[in-house]
């Protein structure tokens, strides 16, 4: 059956910079069409720089919170995609009929070098996270389709 508003949950290690960073976008480009969480199999909070770089491109996700994907298993999400290796491999059985998809982000936390070279990981790793965001919801917000159409080349 078709949903109006679909549940989203996006998934990380800590939920504190890659899945924040969808979350923000993912609500961005969802305009309330769907409802977006974002959770990790561990809580790190919302990494500063990831609320900094996310600020630059207009998105304000200082208000978002890490949460544990624990807090979710009662809801009945609809899409569920992991943005890291480490998620996908370790997360948790997590009961649901949810179509599930993955794309393995770079970790912009475990960036080194000068403050501005971290800055310009972390601006790398958004605008891939924005772009494929963008893609994903063309695809999935208004569809029951499965698979990727190949939209994540």
């Amino acid at each position: 059956m078709f949903k109006a508003v679909k549940d989203i949950l996006v998934l990380c290690t800590g939920n504190s910079c890659r899945s924040q960073m969808a979350e923000g976008y993912l609500k961005h480009f969802a305009e309330h069409k769907a409802n977006i969480y974002s959770a990790g199999i561990e809580t790190h909070g919302v990494n500063p720089t990831a609320i900094k770089v996310m600020a630059e491109d207009g998105i304000d996700i200082s208000n978002q919170t890490s949460n544990n994907v624990n807090e979710y298993l009662e809801v009945d999400f609809d899409l569920i995609l992991t943005v890291c290796n480490h998620a996908e491999e370790n997360c948790p059985y997590f009961p649901s009929k949810a179509l599930r998809f993955h794309y393995n982000f770079p970790d912009p936390s475990k960036s080194t070098g000068t403050e501005e070279e971290v800055l310009n990981e972390f601006r790398e790793v958004r605008d891939q996270i924005k772009a494929y965001t963008e893609r994903f919801l063309r695809v999935h917000l208004h569809s029951n389709k499965r698979g990727f159409d190949n939209y994540n080349k």
